[in-house]
């Protein structure tokens, strides 16, 4: 699999970003958290480029 293409799950999500559940899903309700992919079975996935993209995001506009 191509590690551009990967898709994480919330728990790698989490552990990588050091973050609650929680705090994620109020990111995610105000519309400011990595674009998500929520399948059939209500689990959500995060593509590890949206993730990344978010994270630079986040990097540039707290930059000085």
């Amino acid at each position: 699999m191509n590690p551009k293409n990967e898709k994480l799950t919330l728990l790698q999500v989490l552990e990588e970003l050091d973050m609650s559940r929680a705090a994620f899903y109020r990111l995610r309700a105000r519309g400011k958290a990595p674009k998500c992919h929520k399948l059939p079975n209500g689990h959500i996935r995060v593509r590890r480029t949206d993730l990344d993209a978010w994270f630079d995001a986040c990097e540039e506009s707290i930059a000085c």
